[in-house]
């Protein structure tokens, strides 16, 4: 073999490598981690929620309709030593009444920061650029678990005058980045379980037995079984005892190929439709006819010209009988309401929709229609009524 054979040979094998990659990386495209499939029970967030008061504000803060802010504050300066009157602080208008939120994750350990949600519950106009004071947060339990404090972050902002306002996103909600510090952990026996259940975010017999399957051949043998449509059990083997990390770490980066459910949702508040993937239409005809009614109504008004006779009467207004024209007989001053109804109706032919393969397929006939989004809801329901669509429907 000549130098110049060689060459096209190692050129023609790395062509082929190339090749087999792209087919690897094509074929599992669609492939989809464990992880984001399913989530480990028990290994959850906990919501915490708590009262506090934000200061410093220019003059944005609660009103007097909001009592129970200046009790707060009376009582907190109390607390500091220091004795007032809830009714003189009313004209304070740089502190407001939030409640504060936040997630405490699993595993969080005390010491670590979390992230806070400040609301307000008065009637503040804006939390730009005020101070949230030590806020204790508490779980469902009653226990405090975090302490809140720091300057509050709203993103928008609120401008008013006597007769105008202006106002960007929602300055009356902020955030705190890393403002709360966990004080308590909640305890959680992870180490010394005999078996881990991950639970399917969206419940699917195929999926739970595809994840089942594929753990089994990870571990080669029959470790995993799925107990329903959303639950995944799988017992710890013996090399993983006391190593229980390691085990949901390996499960957790397991592909599989997830079953996608055929499904149409319509969202009739927006006008949103969202067609999945999977979505076949059976050969169907198709007339979609659009009804327009249009009413006009407008006020004709005849006036007298100067001077004219009967002008300036004693007598006062008077309405005919009909209640549309009113007539002065002191004047000559004649007000009719006119309406105009007209009715219009589209002239669509029938439409001859053929058994749909792809998405693409779908999208094609419908726009083939020529109809709106609100349009295609009414569509999409009769298909379903008539049997011709191969999905589930579900209306929001």
């Amino acid at each position: 073999m000549g130098k110049a054979d060689r060459i096209r040979f190692r050129r023609g094998g790395r062509a082929v490598a190339v090749c087999l990659v792209l087919l690897l990386f094509a074929g599992a495209a669609d492939a989809a981690r464990i992880k984001e499939l399913t989530e480990l029970k028990g290994v959850r967030a906990n919501q915490l929620v708590g009262y506090g008061l934000v200061v410093g504000l220019n003059g944005t803060g609660d009103g007097k309709d909001s009592q129970f802010t200046f009790q707060s504050l009376a009582s907190l300066l109390e607390r500091m030593g220091v004795t007032v009157d809830p009714k003189n602080v009313e004209k304070i208008q740089n502190v407001a009444a939030v409640m504060v939120s936040a997630d405490l994750p699993a595993f969080a350990k005390a010491g670590s920061r979390i992230d806070v949600t400040v609301s307000s519950i008065g009637d503040a106009e804006s939390l730009t650029g005020g101070t949230l004071l030590v806020t204790p947060l508490k779980g469902a339990d009653g226990k405090v678990y975090a302490v809140a404090q720091g300057p509050v972050s709203t993103g928008g902002f609120s401008v008013s005058g006597k007769s105008a306002k202006i106002t960007k996103n929602f300055p009356t909600v902020g955030r705190i980045v890393a403002g709360g510090i966990i004080e308590n952990e909640i305890p959680y026996g992870f180490a010394g379980k005999d078996s881990l259940v991950f639970s399917l975010e969206n419940p699917d017999f195929t999926n739970a037995a595809r994840i089942a399957e594929r753990i089994n051949q990870a571990m080669d043998g029959r470790v995993a079984k799925a107990l329903d449509a959303g639950t995944v059990e799988v017992e710890i083997p013996q090399a993983y005892e006391g190593n229980t990390v390691e085990l949901v770490a390996m499960i957790e980066q397991l592909n599989i190929d997830p079953d996608r459910s055929c499904k149409v949702v319509i969202n009739e508040r927006t006008g949103t439709v969202v067609i999945g993937e999977d979505v076949r239409i059976s050969t169907v005809a198709i007339a979609h006819g659009n009804l327009s009614i249009e009413i006009r109504e407008s006020q004709d008004v005849s006036q007298p010209m100067p001077f004219a006779p009967g002008q300036g009467g004693a007598e006062g207004p008077a309405t005919s009988e009909d209640g549309r024209t009113i007539i002065a007989p002191g004047g000559n001053t004649v007000v009719t309401s006119q309406t105009a109804a007209s009715v219009t109706e589209g002239k669509s032919r029938l439409f001859l929709m053929n058994r749909s393969v792809t998405i693409g397929d779908v999208v094609r006939g419908l726009n083939a229609l020529g109809v709106s989004p609100r349009d295609l809801m009414t569509i999409f329901q009769a298909l379903r009524a008539a049997g011709a669509l191969e999905a589930e429907l579900e209306v929001m």
